[in-house]
């Protein structure tokens, strides 16, 4: 019997995509402790056929789980979201605040403002935290990781370090 997760992600389109491009949504469904949901609006932004094909077999296989925006207080707080955030986005921080869970998303302006008022900033991840988690737990090597890594920087995914290494090492250095 599959113990309960500690903590309950909800993803971004955007972290989903980043993982598809680099063939990592089966390692991340292998992260201990965590559980990835997809918001059934998330799951309508991708509209690539072959990351639609991607996602949708790591959804069938239940490597992550769909959630629906059903509760009428969810659907309420979900149409004043999107008054200012795409659907996704919305769908993403109704389920982080009404459920107590943490957002997978790399969208920086606005949704990370009013994800950070609302749930507050340690309570967001992206791309990059998940690549942390996964090597942290042996998933992912710091070269593939790094390999990774580039791979999403040929698709304009930046991120503010140069390897893995420095990261990964930085926050050790702090746990001291």
């Amino acid at each position: 019997m599959k113990k309960p997760p500690l903590r309950i992600i909800v993803t971004d389109a955007n972290v989903l995509i980043n993982l598809i491009h680099v063939a990592r949504l089966d390692l991340f469904a292998d992260l201990p402790d965590l559980e990835i949901v997809v918001p059934d609006h998330v799951r309508d932004e991708i509209r690539a056929p072959h990351q639609r094909t991607m996602l949708d077999s790591a959804l069938n296989r239940g490597l992550f789980r769909i959630a629906l925006i059903t509760d009428p207080k969810d659907v309420d707080l979900f149409v004043d979201f999107t008054t200012y955030l795409g659907r996704g986005e919305a769908a993403c921080l109704v389920l982080a605040v009404r459920h107590g869970w943490t957002v997978a998303s790399d969208e920086k302006r606005r949704f990370r403002r009013e994800a950070a008022r609302r749930i507050g900033d340690e309570r967001i991840i992206g791309t990059a935290d998940l690549f942390i988690h996964a090597i942290r737990a042996g998933l992912v090597t710091l070269e593939e990781a790094d390999a990774d890594k580039a791979l999403l920087e040929e698709r304009r995914f930046k991120m503010p370090f140069g390897s893995f290494r420095e990261v990964v090492f930085t926050i050790d250095r702090k746990g001291d």
